[in-house]
């Protein structure tokens, strides 16, 4: 039994490192290619139709090849979720541009508390008081080395609702079509990466537009503007891979929950490689969030201990039952025995 269990913990943490590395890898490139001391490169919206052409792109060899199989998912459920995740990923971008940074921080910040609430209403899930508390430390953690000034706009406040609701509904959706179509993470990202692609490649650019007023085709693309969007869609393809991992693997509040640790690489990251300001309040931030997230992994474990250890129903029959069962045999008809064996 606990042979068993270390492979799979092993693969968990696996999964979890190559999102968190592939996560922060990908922010300080595109930090790079679209700052203006970069290559300003402004064009957020498009470039992940770049990223997921890449990873369609990785898909289709991977089953030309034989490495991955593909598995029946009803193309209306791709379509949905496609929709879904696009609207989730144009939603951001429009948030970030029409709210404060403190603002955007909050909503997003929201989204443990609304997966746990379409959890509850779409898989009936319960959490314990254990984790509840473990997620408002994260959050209140999080909150404070993150959240500076909050401005809220109409507009704004509306862009910022719809990113956090169908960002939330994208990450169970993804965890409920893998269980449901006994489907691999990987299998999954190949369907619904071309999809995405080629809706966000047609309609990413006008977006692009309407958010900063220049068009991707006067923009004079240079060879180092060229090398991190290679290097930004090379590490996208093992951000997508492992987010479905870790949503395959864990539950959608526990992905969100522990993708604030990439919150606290990236502070620290910024801190190191671009001179950004790490205050007392953001030490603090970052020290009570990696305690939100070390208690909330111990009452995950000590919830799955406990539900172990339940009593279980009983598992014999009495005198009775078995006589009734015996009557039920007798009585049923040859030819149903027949069909049924």
């Amino acid at each position: 039994m606990e042979s068993e269990k270390r492979p799979s913990m092993v693969s968990d943490m696996g999964a979890w490192a190559m999102n968190v590395i592939s996560s922060v890898g990908i922010i300080m490139a595109n930090k790079q290619l679209m700052a203006n001391s970069g290559y300003a490169f402004s064009f957020a919206t498009t470039l992940t139709g770049f990223h997921f052409a890449v990873t369609a792109l990785v898909g289709l060899v991977s089953n030309a090849t034989g490495f991955s199989a593909s598995k029946y998912v009803p193309l209306w459920e791709l379509l949905w979720f496609s929709i879904v995740a696009n609207t989730s990923i144009t939603c951001m971008n429009f948030s970030l541009m029409l709210n404060s940074v403190g603002f955007y921080q909050i909503s997003k910040l929201s989204m443990i508390p609304v997966v746990c609430v379409m959890e509850w209403i779409i898989h009936n899930k319960n959490y314990s008081k254990r984790v509840k508390i473990a997620v408002i430390v994260v959050v209140i953690g999080v909150g404070v080395c993150t959240v500076t000034d909050v401005k809220v706009n109409a507009k704004g406040f509306i862009c910022a609702c719809l990113a956090v609701l169908s960002t939330s509904l994208q990450q169970i959706t993804i965890g409920s079509l893998q269980k449901k179509y006994s489907i691999g993470s990987f299998e999954l990202l190949s369907k619904t990466a071309p999809i995405q692609a080629l809706s966000l490649l047609v309609f990413g650019p006008f977006i692009d537009y309407y958010l900063n007023g220049k068009l991707i085709t006067n923009y004079k693309m240079s060879s180092g503007a060229i090398f991190f969007i290679l290097l930004s869609c090379t590490l996208a393809v093992f951000c997508n891979v492992s987010q479905y991992l870790c949503i395959g693997r864990f539950s959608a509040v526990s992905f969100q929950v522990l993708g604030h640790m990439k919150t606290v690489c990236v502070l620290t990251l910024g801190w190191l490689l671009f001179d950004s300001e790490l205050t007392f309040k953001n030490i603090l931030g970052m020290l009570l969030a990696v305690v939100g997230m070390i208690i909330y992994s111990w009452a995950v474990e000590a919830d799955k201990q406990s539900t172990k250890t339940l009593p279980h129903s009983k598992n014999s029959l009495t005198e009775e039952e078995i006589r009734l069962l015996k009557e039920g045999v007798e009585n049923i008809p040859v030819k149903d025995v027949e069909l049924g064996g």
